[in-house]
């Protein structure tokens, strides 16, 4: 085993480790600890602030504050975007939307088989209503991820079942082969350019799209360069004015978290 299955193989204990609550929990452990050996300032400090983290990592304001100003989100595409997207694939016929994986499951009990995970499903939702809008081909780019080595189905060949019989959207583009989104950007774009795509609709949560945006533009530089258009899904609205923003809930935790996981994945580089 080389060095690089090795951290991979460690990453699920790393994340573990390094996404909320587990790090605002060790903070308020050591800030008891230290009480308990009468450190009381620095032990009241650490659990006070441990405890304003615990809040803030489960509150929708949060996700929305962060996605801001940690990941500097794009915004989605408007009607105008659309349109000329669409004017330009009826004129020239070269605008592809692709769509990138985020994991499937290999037994849903209630369809009795495997089925996609909810994100996945809800990018290939909006990847099939603007391949139709536009009018243009639709792909999709997963196989099987570095942390999810045991699973039965790659992401391509279920997204591909899903997107023809639940969608009624055959794929033009099945790409199975990759593990992580820099390999989505280098094994997918070949395949692209070879079927003369020069502008191609990104597909990726808002959360996920900065760091998918940065390996697509690395994969496509070139004397042939493809233009890398930002398509997000799951955007929130604007604002944090609303006091429940700032309320504890199951969105708000696991959108920090799904923040703070992209945030990682950018500084680790995939």
């Amino acid at each position: 085993m080389n060095i690089a299955d090795l951290v991979h193989g460690l990453k699920p204990l790393l994340l573990v480790l390094l996404l909320p609550p587990v790090p605002l929990m060790l903070l308020i452990a050591l800030g008891g600890v230290l009480m308990l050996r009468r450190h009381m300032r620095w032990g009241m400090s650490m659990l006070m602030l441990g405890l304003l983290g615990l809040w803030l990592s489960c509150c929708e304001g949060s996700t929305r504050w962060l996605n801001r100003y940690l990941l500097d989100t794009p915004a989605a595409l408007n009607a105008r975007d659309l349109a000329a997207l669409h004017r330009q694939q009826l004129a020239t016929h070269d605008v592809a939307v692709l769509v990138l994986g985020a994991g499937v499951r290999d037994y849903v009990p209630e369809y009795m088989g495997p089925g996609l995970q909810p994100l996945t499903e809800e990018r290939l939702r909006y990847g099939v209503w603007l391949a139709r809008r536009l009018e243009a081909p639709l792909g999709f780019t997963g196989g099987i991820g570095w942390g999810a080595r045991n699973k039965l189905f790659t992401e391509a060949a279920l997204v591909e079942r899903a997107a023809r019989d639940q969608f009624d959207t055959p794929l033009r583009w099945a790409e199975s082969r990759s593990r992580d989104t820099r390999e989505n950007a280098s094994l997918s774009l070949p395949l692209l350019k070879a079927s003369g795509v020069r502008k191609l609709v990104l597909v990726t949560h808002v959360e996920h799209m900065p760091r998918a945006l940065k390996n697509f533009h690395e994969a496509a530089q070139g004397a042939n360069a493809m233009e890398i258009i930002a398509a997000p899904v799951g955007l929130m609205s604007n604002g944090t004015g609303a006091w429940l923003d700032w309320c504890p809930s199951g969105e708000g935790a696991s959108g920090v978290r799904y923040v703070v996981y992209e945030w990682l994945g950018s500084l680790a580089g995939h």
